[in-house]
């Protein structure tokens, strides 16, 4: 549970990764390298005053995760171009006033081919569902309960292995939020929590490995993933989102919740 000062904190540090989202987003298109994009996340981050979380964080070489296509998460930024048709998840996380704030969204490269588009389509409803489902009392496992039914209803996949997370003044707490149905998620969610939620979808296996490199994961039959994350906090009579963009909507394809 947090104090009021820490959540006024967490909605002014949440707003300006909704924005620095925003901002990197619309700098997507093919020929511009993800490392050029971390780049200006970076940039745009530290002028505003805060600090990239990922930067450093465990050994993590980037300011800013970017997952192409098969990539589940954890993507590191480097010199690959990006092309027409491809679908790229953009993760931004910041730092400021002791605080962080964590969403990430996908976005398409050009022109993508119509189940690409419904993949993100579909993950985003995903986590609009789950955010729905938050509220004083309500056990964690409806949100994944919600995920993994819509998901599944349309066709796709959810990975198991990484899940939502308690935010704060640390980026990762140990409050965990699975993106499926776990019947031990019985925790019940009480008003002052802040967490994300943050489904990847999978057009086929859900299931996922990690590269060499220890950071990037992968579907494990090089199917395309998406993904889609806010950080939430729960109310007394519900949920307000803390890292929507200063316009009160949300970064990436695939249509407006």
């Amino acid at each position: 549970m947090k104090s009021d000062d820490v959540i006024d904190r967490l909605r002014r540090t949440g707003r300006l990764a909704g924005d620095v989202l925003a901002e990197v987003g619309a700098a997507v298109a093919p020929g511009v390298t993800t490392e050029e994009l971390d780049e200006l996340c970076h940039r745009i981050t530290v002028e505003a005053g805060a600090y990239p979380s990922p930067l450093n964080y465990n050994g993590f070489p980037k300011s800013l995760c970017t997952s192409v296509n098969e990539v589940v998460c954890h993507g590191i930024p480097d010199s690959r171009a990006l092309r027409d048709g491809d679908i790229v998840n953009l993760d931004v996380t910041v730092f400021r006033e002791g605080v962080n704030g964590d969403t990430n969204a996908t976005f398409f490269v050009g022109t993508v081919d119509p189940e690409s588009r419904r993949l993100v389509e579909v993950t985003r409803e995903c986590l609009s569902l789950a955010i729905a489902e938050v509220r004083p009392g309500q056990p964690v496992n409806a949100l994944g309960r919600a995920i993994q039914g819509h998901a599944e209803a349309k066709g796709f996949g959810v990975v198991r292995q990484f899940v939502g997370h308690g935010i704060g003044e640390t980026f990762h707490t140990d409050l965990a939020i699975p993106h499926y149905f776990d019947p031990r998620a019985t925790k019940k969610l009480q008003p002052g929590m802040v967490f994300t939620i943050e489904p990847m979808i999978t057009v086929g296996d859900w299931r996922a490995q990690v590269w060499p490199d220890d950071w990037t994961a992968v579907t494990v039959d090089g199917k395309r993933t998406a993904q889609f994350e806010h950080t939430l906090l729960v109310t007394e009579t519900g949920v307000e989102i803390l890292t929507l963009r200063a316009d009160g909507q949300w970064s990436g394809d695939g249509g407006q919740p």
